[in-house]
């Protein structure tokens, strides 16, 4: 089945559009966490698997899809790889996609091995097997169509989806996205080179394997961009911690409340800091962090057109 039908699907099923992001910072885990782990780099790494694995089966039921940081695991080295590859097995236990977020990009034959790790097979022996059990990953489209279409083609081979830069949520996302060439801004130049790279990778759904990350907080561009690209799904950062509101992102969705994912990392994995959540659940973290989800799925549902996909 295309990526994006099994996207879509997948929200259907679970009745809305939340992605959780899975960022584990160490300091930030719950009290005594990281007090039942050796006190060295394998043992936070322990730590990170056991803490990721716990989040997944707080949200697995609520949510059709979570979203890994890989930044937070390749801190810790070969053992923090380790956990990654581990938790990510364990999303798949659970039935949720998988988008693995390390913004990769590179030309040639180096795209084509990044493509083939995260989304592909590689040989081993005399068959084939795939590294990582990722159903989506994220790209920089910084050096252009040479630096993508390895990515697509892997994806369309094996049923994955892609989603490029197009505009970020980051404060300084204008220093270079804004700049105007031929009388419009690079984001926009982005998006219509991401249409031409998904041409023919569409689902039955009507929507494409190759998507675009537009932020919440730039709720104007996310507007355009929706009108100006029909049938590309949405990774949405930037609600919540950043300051997008459900308000903000309205846009992003069709009619039927389809056509966008909306990430929320922070959050939902460390709810259990935020006051009211901890008067109310004190140290089942896990009930914080599964309350949360259901918050931002209410909060989705009264905001915008995502409320219809609980009718």
């Amino acid at each position: 089945m295309n990526f994006a039908d099994q996207l879509v699907e997948a929200v259907r099923r679970k009745g809305n559009p939340v992605l959780v992001g899975i960022d584990p910072r160490p300091e930030e885990l719950p009290d005594g966490f990281l007090d039942r782990f050796p006190g060295t780099r394998a043992g936070v790494a322990q730590a990170l698997k056991a803490f990721g694995c716990d989040v997944l089966d707080a949200v697995a039921p609520l949510v059709p899809a979570v979203k890994f940081q890989s930044a937070f695991y390749e801190a810790y080295g070969p053992e923090g790889l380790e956990a990654l590859h581990a938790t990510v097995e364990h999303a798949k236990t659970r039935g949720v996609l998988v988008l693995f977020d390390g913004k990769r990009n590179d030309i040639g034959s180096t795209a084509e091995a990044y493509a083939r790790a995260y989304l592909g097979k590689v040989p081993v022996g005399g068959a084939f097997e795939p590294p990582w059990q990722a159903d989506a990953i994220t790209v920089n489209p910084y050096l252009g169509t040479d630096g993508i279409t390895p990515f697509v083609k892997v994806a369309a081979r094996e049923n994955k989806g892609v989603f490029v830069l197009v505009r970020t949520s980051n404060a300084s996302a204008r220093e270079f996205q804004d700049l105007v060439a031929d009388g419009k801004p690079l984001y926009r130049h982005v998006a219509e080179r991401l249409i031409a790279w998904g041409a023919g990778h569409e689902g039955e759904s009507g929507y494409n394997l190759v998507g675009a990350v537009v932020g919440a907080t730039y709720p104007q561009e996310l507007s355009d961009l929706r009108e100006a690209m029909p049938g590309i799904l949405f990774l949405v950062p930037g609600y919540g911690t950043q300051g997008g509101t459900a308000k903000d992102i309205a846009p992003a969705f069709d009619d039927n409340g389809l056509g966008a994912v909306v990430n929320n990392s922070r959050g939902i994995t460390f709810a259990y800091e935020r006051p009211h959540f901890k008067s109310r659940f004190g140290g089942d973290w896990q009930g914080a962090v599964a309350e949360a989800v259901r918050e931002m799925i209410a909060d989705l549902a009264e905001n915008t057109r995502a409320g219809r996909l609980q009718s």
